[in-house]
């Protein structure tokens, strides 16, 4: 008698002219996890001068190809610079956003005085970058604010273009809009007689709408979204964004990125405005890289580590500059935000800034209640993996699958196999322990349905280290 667990696609039982025919059957090919590469997309402005068109996504694998997509120092080609220099081999998308109608340019002033009585140097951080000017003895106010106005309208990649008055230099966004006015301006001068004082850069106002281009790309399947606005419209139109593309079933999970360099109460308020386990936001107070850069350097890490359960601690962000000494983050304060789903950094050696602990910005249940079942970024990630892996499986095993009796079991085995897997990589555990809460089933209301219970044990990051020693005479 023939098997009946033996079905052929392509040979129907049919046939009478005799002969030895053969099918192949690739269902069973896959033994293996699936790969867990992260397509990382950034969601930023660009200028009129770019080339590419707004609402359209478009892979980008250089820092030239970024300015020339987007605009020379527009926010775009910034954040790709910033995380192309964290992850080198990112595998980026871009999708560009136009400044808001009716927005407005934040702008600066650097205003210098006096008569140089000796020879210096006057320099002018702008958003991180440094621009330096020689001072000689006898050169006035005017003469040096016109010549580093000079010097700064030649750098084509400052986020910023530079007008001067007599010896006032007014620094203006190249993009409208609220980023503007977090690009930190300083200026110092070592020449004796001239000074220099900055006025922050204020005044921008009206950002893009996010929820329009992320509308574009809903069938995009990225997995990491950094975000370049950090206010609480823009993510709560992503928190939206991750939520529909990230459910039960359009399965495409994903997590969202932000920075914030302000103070860590504004950064918690932030947080806790959102309040989501797919979205990160992380905090450098005074960092003089802008917002923006700082969000697409920690997106670049978290993509750039594709085993979903070990933890992010201590890597740091390459390119991004130390905060001031006075206002690096205390531990008190780490820990604060650690409570208020902000993940923290600090300052590693070599003047390097580090996460300290990735976490999410879920801290409340929807009943208000303190929850940390989604608090570390590794979990939410693990889960999306696992969905994968078990679906995957399943897609490969069982396409044109009928629902018999013995369905079921086969399915289990399956999704049994997956999580031995899974815990062979130390992404799960306890899968033997939990085998029981294994359940596959016939759906009781839908006869073309099957129902399956997979119990999953995350394996957790090793945060904390706790040993006591005894003093023994």
């Amino acid at each position: 008698m023939a098997s009946p667990n033996i079905s052929f696609d392509q040979i129907p039982s049919s046939i009478r002219k005799p002969g030895k025919y053969f099918e192949f059957n690739t269902k069973l090919a896959v033994r293996t996890l699936p790969g867990n590469r992260q397509e990382t997309l950034i969601v930023a402005q660009k200028l009129a001068a770019g080339s590419q068109a707004a609402g359209v996504a478009v892979e980008v694998f250089g820092d030239d190809e970024a300015a020339e997509y987007f605009g020379e120092g527009s926010i775009a080609h910034l954040m790709v610079r910033a995380a192309l220099v964290a992850n080198p081999y990112l595998a980026l998308s871009v999708i560009a956003m136009d400044d808001a109608v009716g927005s407005a340019a934040a702008t600066g002033t650097i205003t210098l005085a006096g008569t140089a009585t000796s020879t210096g140097v006057l320099t002018v951080w702008i958003a991180g970058m440094r621009t330096e000017l020689a001072i000689a003895s006898g050169d006035t106010a005017a003469d040096v604010a016109a010549a580093m106005e000079a010097k700064l309208d030649a750098l084509g990649d400052l986020p910023v273009t530079a007008s001067v008055a007599g010896a006032v230099i007014t620094p203006t966004a190249r993009n409208k809009g609220t980023l503007g006015n977090g690009i930190a301006v300083t200026a110092t001068s070592t020449a004796a007689g001239i000074t220099a004082t900055t006025v922050a850069m204020s005044g921008g106002s009206v950002d893009p709408d996010i929820a329009t281009p992320l509308a574009a790309v809903f069938a995009g399947g990225h997995d990491v979204i950094i975000s370049s606005l950090n206010d609480s419209t823009s993510l709560t139109a992503l928190r939206t964004h991750l939520d529909n593309v990230s459910g039960p079933l359009e399965q495409r999970g994903a997590i969202g990125v932000c920075a914030h360099v302000g103070t860590l109460a504004q950064a918690t308020t932030l947080a806790g405005t959102i309040n989501m386990g797919r979205i990160s936001e992380i905090l450098v107070p005074a960092c003089a890289n802008p917002s923006f850069a700082v969000a697409a350097s920690y997106g670049a890490v978290v993509a750039g580590e594709e085993d979903p359960a070990r933890p992010l601690d201590d890597l740091p962000l390459t390119g991004i500059l130390a905060p001031p000494l006075e206002d690096r983050m205390s531990r008190t304060e780490q820990e604060s935000s650690l409570y208020n789903g902000v993940t923290p950094t600090e300052v590693g050696p070599g003047e390097k800034v580090q996460i300290v602990r990735a976490i999410t910005t879920y801290t409340l249940n929807p009943q208000s209640i303190p929850d940390i079942s989604l608090l570390d970024l590794t979990t939410i990630r693990t889960l999306d993996y696992v969905r994968k892996a078990c679906r995957e499986r399943i897609s490969l095993r069982f396409p044109r699958e009928k629902l018999s009796s013995r369905t079921p079991d086969k399915v289990r085995g399956e999704i049994i196999d997956v999580l031995y897997k899974l815990e062979e990589l130390e992404i799960v555990e306890n899968v033997t322990e939990n085998l029981p809460g294994v359940i596959c089933e016939r759906d009781s209301q839908d006869p073309n349905r099957l129902n399956c219970k997979i119990p999953v044990d995350v394996v957790n990051g090793l945060h904390v280290f706790a040993g006591r020693i005894d003093l023994l005479l």
